[in-house]
């Protein structure tokens, strides 16, 4: 095997144990849910999904919840659900 090639292998292994060195910009997933499938992800202007919950203005739901608990310390700060309120009455 060529040795550049295996001094990449060893840094994607480092990589990997560094975890707090990856930061996502934007993703896309789907969910498979009880109730049917969404489309969660986080881009440019935060957390996005496709179902209700979060279409009521929460500003998060237990799709994008899930994805800050799986991916923990790969989100920038600004991807907290810490933040989540009672949605502003029109």
């Amino acid at each position: 095997m060529n040795s550049s090639v295996i001094g990449k292998i060893e840094k994607a292994g480092r990589y990997a144990q560094e975890r707090e060195r990856i930061k996502f910009a934007s993703f896309e997933v789907e969910f498979q849910g009880e109730n049917g499938d969404h489309r969660a992800g986080f881009g440019a202007s935060g957390w996005h999904c496709s179902c209700d919950f979060f279409a009521s203005g929460y500003g998060a739901c237990a799709h994008t919840m899930t994805l800050e608990r799986v991916l923990e310390s790969m989100l920038p700060a600004a991807a907290s659900s810490a933040h989540l309120v009672e949605p502003a009455q029109a």
